[in-house]
């Protein structure tokens, strides 16, 4: 809680002591008040209380701990692409994915000052969908943990050379001037969220469209990914989504992220799952959840 910049503290606390009065209802989310993922998570559980938390495993650890009912966590960036380490930091959280949330993302240029700035602080992901503003008008992106974090922090300093690039709102909420609203690149800037909790949700409670996320590593053998990965296509499931990745310095083992659509319970996911696990040495289901978005 503590390494908020001091005009976010005040209303971390005040979050923090509601949220601690009523853990079951409280939703941790990484970043300050006004954050993107603060946003989200009063979009997809208007009814939870928001618990803010500096780090991505400080909001996994909350609910781990009992402090919250659920984290909501950003994972993919239409124009950005991958958030934070979510491949290692989901698995190792022990934490089951229960839900999605998709939110469009815009971002506002704020200052303590009208400009010119020499430099904007924000989240690296809120820096790079906004990269051609900032190189169009001569501004040092740099980084800070979260955009609404970045506000206060620029609402403490004081110094009119420097901006931050967060939701409007945090502009509201540490006092600080509206520069420019939408300065992101693009117009169709969105990112999709997963729900976690301790529990996973049960395949057979979903009664629409689901998805089913999980990570898996294949056996060190030629064509092992294609013989893996053959059984969704035969069994007719549709994979939306495949990401590789490295676990550990060596560079010898390669790991994969995968969403698919459909729950452990249909036929085809069961005889696809079946025929991947055969060819893998580690696969781990992260979650079935209801379907927010359809996938063509």
């Amino acid at each position: 809680m503590h390494s908020f910049p001091a005009p976010a503290l005040r209303l971390v606390e005040q979050m923090a002591a509601a949220a601690a009065a009523d853990p079951s209802r409280t939703v941790s989310f990484q970043g300050a008040p006004g954050a993107n993922s603060h946003r989200a998570a009063m979009e997809a559980l208007p009814d939870s209380l928001p618990l803010p938390c500096f780090s991505f495993e400080d909001a996994l650890e909350a609910v781990k701990d009992g402090r919250a009912g659920c984290a909501i966590i950003p994972i993919e960036n239409s124009q950005h692409g991958r958030v934070a380490d979510i491949h290692f930091l989901l698995p190792e959280s022990g934490l089951s994915i229960v839900g999605e949330h998709f939110m469009e993302i815009h971002h506002a240029l704020m200052a303590s000052g009208p400009g010119p700035f020499k430099g904007a602080y924000s989240h690296p992901q809120a820096l790079g969908q906004s990269r051609f503003f900032l190189r169009e008008r001569g501004i040092v992106p740099m980084s800070y943990a979260d955009t609404a974090g970045a506000a206060a922090y620029v609402a403490e300093l004081g110094d009119p050379a420097l901006a931050a690039i967060a939701p409007k709102i945090a502009a509201e909420l540490y006092g600080l001037d509206v520069i420019a609203d939408h300065v992101e690149d693009a117009a169709d800037n969105m990112t999709r969220f997963v729900v976690l909790a301790k529990e996973p949700r049960d395949p057979a409670t979903i009664t629409g469209p689901a998805m089913t996320t999980f990570v898996f590593e294949v056996k060190n053998i030629p064509a092992a990914l294609y013989k893996a990965l053959g059984g969704f296509a035969t069994n007719g499931v549709n994979m939306t989504k495949l990401e590789s990745y490295q676990r550990g310095a060596s560079f010898a083992a390669t790991a994969f992220f995968a969403d698919i659509v459909g729950a452990p319970g249909d036929p085809a996911v069961d005889r696809a799952l079946e025929e991947l696990a055969f060819h893998c040495k580690d696969l781990r289901i992260l979650g079935t959840y209801p379907q927010e978005r359809a996938r063509p």
